[in-house]
C-alpha cells in the first residue's frame, strides 16, 4: 500500500469512528444534545480533530442521515428490481420506503428525529436521496409504459406525482399519523388504478370523489 493509500485509509477510518460515535450518542440522548465535544471525547480526540474531518456539527449530522438514506435507498432499489409487473414493483418500493422508516421510527426514535428535521429542513443529503428515488420510480414508470401497463405521460411527471401522492406513507414523518387517512394498500391502489394504461380518466375523477366522500363520513 502506498503512503497515500494509508493516508486515505487512516482517513476513512477516523471518519467512520466519528460517524460510529455520533451515532451511538444521537440514539442514547439525541441529536439535539449531542455536541462536537461530546462525539470528540467518545472517538478519544480533539474536538480540533474532529473539525478536520467535519466542519461543522451539522455536517456530521448529514453525514449521519447520508448513511442512514444509503440503506434505504438500497432496499429500495432491491424491491425495485424484481421480476414482477410495473405496478407490483412501484407498490414494493414504496411499500419498503414506508416500512424503513416506520420500523425506524418505532425501533430508533431518536435518529429517526434526526432524519425526518433533515428532511424537512432540506438537507443536500436529503434532495440527492429524493433524486435517486425518484430516478427509481421514473425507471419503473418508463419500463411499465414500453409494456403497455402504464399509461402515457412524461414519465417524471408521473413520478413526482405518485412520490407526492404517497409522501404520507412512504416519507419519514415525525410521528405516527393520527389523522383519518386510507392505508397505505388503499392509497396505493388508488394511484396504481390512476396510472393503469386501462383506467378511463373520468373514472379517476369518480374514484377520488367517491374516496373523499368516504373520509368526510369516517370523520
Amino acid at each position: 500500500m502506498t503512503h497515500q493509500n494509508a493516508r486515505k485509509a487512516g482517513w476513512s477510518r477516523s471518519r467512520r469512528r466519528i460517524m460510529d460515535v455520533a451515532v451511538r450518542l444521537y440514539r442514547e440522548i439525541g441529536y439535539r444534545k449531542t455536541t462536537v465535544a461530546d462525539v470528540a471525547r467518545g472517538a478519544s480526540m480533539s474536538p480540533a480533530n474532529v473539525y478536520r474531518f467535519f466542519p461543522s456539527r451539522q455536517a456530521l449530522e448529514e453525514a449521519v442521515v447520508a448513511a442512514l438514506l444509503d440503506k434505504v435507498f438500497l432496499a429500495a432499489a432491491t424491491a425495485a428490481g424484481s421480476d414482477a409487473s410495473a405496478l407490483e414493483r412501484l407498490g414494493a418500493t414504496l411499500s419498503t420506503l414506508s416500512q424503513v422508516h416506520e420500523d425506524r421510527l418505532a425501533n430508533d426514535a431518536r435518529l429517526h428525529e434526526l432524519v425526518a428535521t433533515a428532511v424537512h429542513a432540506n438537507y443536500p443529503v436529503v434532495l440527492a436521496f429524493a433524486d435517486r428515488i425518484r430516478g427509481v420510480v421514473r425507471s419503473i414508470i418508463e419500463a411499465g409504459q414500453a409494456s403497455g401497463e402504464i399509461r402515457p405521460g412524461s414519465p417524471m411527471v408521473l413520478a413526482c406525482c405518485l412520490l407526492d401522492a404517497m409522501d404520507a406513507y412512504a416519507g419519514p414523518s415525525p410521528t405516527k399519523s393520527s389523522t383519518v387517512r386510507p392505508t397505505f394498500e388503499e392509497m396505493m391502489k388508488f394511484c396504481a388504478y390512476a396510472l393503469r394504461n386501462d383506467t378511463p380518466l373520468q373514472s379517476i375523477g369518480a374514484q377520488r370523489n367517491a374516496w373523499s366522500t368516504a373520509v368526510i363520513y369516517q370523520s
